[in-house]
């Protein structure tokens, strides 16, 4: 597949703008709000400009049978709500870094930040209001900054907070969304709904606008203020975030399948996963007592069990026995390359 015009143009405007001492211009920022909550000479102008990196605001879906363009290793963000699964590509995502979406009557923003690695989805609502988020062409510690297009306020994504604008220290609302492969993902959910790459832009999709940037460990096209050297910089883990901490596990820790009840910052929480997944829940009371572990099955979506006999699906839903319905509560939590969060919450704890 030949790179096309606006793949070069892509990496022409990246290697131009990598020096970590390109910080923001005056004109970059478009509102009148002057307080930011992140240091202001740590921001970086990414080069594109505000919108410059399209998002996708008008999704189009096709099934799982269709999405041809997939390879089983191919990494996607999976959503579930209603009964209704949806499957974003990372091939998609890179490019676009943000999705604004609807799902029966619930309208949120799929965001993606291709340079660390984190995934998030949240309600598409700014000063009580449904709106649309964009991409700012900003960035904080490599990471993804988002503006939202009813006051242009400014959101860090990593943060999860309005970091400047109208809605300074406003946070957003968070929906459960799994990263995993492809191949994992359908067959949890074979009727899943996958992001289409007729997406009304020309693309190559499939070929990263990064080139190496994810398998390089050492390649930085904006370097983070903090190297945490206690994990390699791109080792994607998974981490729980909790106010200004967090806890991170890693893949090989769940490797073969396993459940892990852990304590951290004075909660109770459930780690599950194998080597394509993890996910999180914090357990109340009534659930810390119960036994859980790992169980995969590929016709029922049942991730893990427990001793009472129910089992529970990868977004913590009860599909059967005693509690059938009862759902765990998600924590905050989210896939990165280990540097992001080192970054954003130094010194996290890491699971031993």
């Amino acid at each position: 597949m030949k790179k096309s015009a606006s793949v070069i143009v892509f990496f022409i405007l990246l290697l131009s703008c990598s020096s970590s001492n390109n910080t923001i211009q005056d004109e970059t920022i478009e509102n009148q709000f002057t307080e930011w909550l992140i240091p202001i000479n740590e921001i970086r102008d990414g080069g594109p400009g505000k919108d410059g990196i399209p998002s996708i605001d008008n999704p189009k879906f096709v099934d799982a049978s269709s999405a041809t363009f997939l390879d089983p290793n191919d990494l996607v963000v999976g959503i579930f709500r209603d009964g209704v699964a949806r499957a974003y590509p990372h091939i998609v995502l890179d490019w676009h870094e943000v999705v604004n979406d609807e799902l029966n009557g619930s309208f949120f923003t799929l965001n993606y930040c291709p340079l660390t690695g984190t995934a998030f989805a949240w309600e598409s609502e700014s000063n009580n209001q449904r709106s649309t988020f964009g991409v700012s062409g900003l960035l904080y510690n490599a990471n993804l900054i988002m503006y939202d297009r009813n006051t242009d306020s400014n959101w860090s994504q990593l943060g999860l907070e309005c970091v400047n604008g109208e809605l300074i220290r406003d946070t957003p609302k968070l929906y459960g969304v799994v990263e995993t492969d492809w191949n994992t993902w359908r067959t949890l959910y074979p009727n899943t709904q996958v992001l289409s790459t007729d997406t009304g832009f020309s693309r190559n999709y499939g070929v990263s606008p990064y080139g190496d940037y994810a398998t390089n460990n050492d390649r930085f096209i904006f370097r983070p203020e903090i190297i945490n050297t206690a994990l390699p910089n791109k080792q994607r883990i998974y981490a729980i975030i909790d106010d200004d901490k967090s806890k991170v596990y890693q893949f090989l820790d769940f490797e073969n399948g396993n459940v892990i009840k852990d304590r951290f910052n004075e909660k109770n929480y459930l780690i599950v996963g194998n080597g394509s997944l993890i996910t999180g829940f914090e357990l109340k009371a009534s659930q810390s007592n119960l036994d859980f572990e790992f169980e995969r099955n590929i016709t029922t979506a049942t991730l893990f069990k427990d001793n009472e006999g129910n089992t529970w699906s990868v977004f913590g839903e009860a599909l059967s026995g005693p509690r059938i319905g009862e759902t765990l509560t998600p924590v905050t939590s989210v896939i990165s390359y280990w540097f992001a969060i080192a970054a954003f919450y130094p010194n996290p704890e890491i699971y031993n």
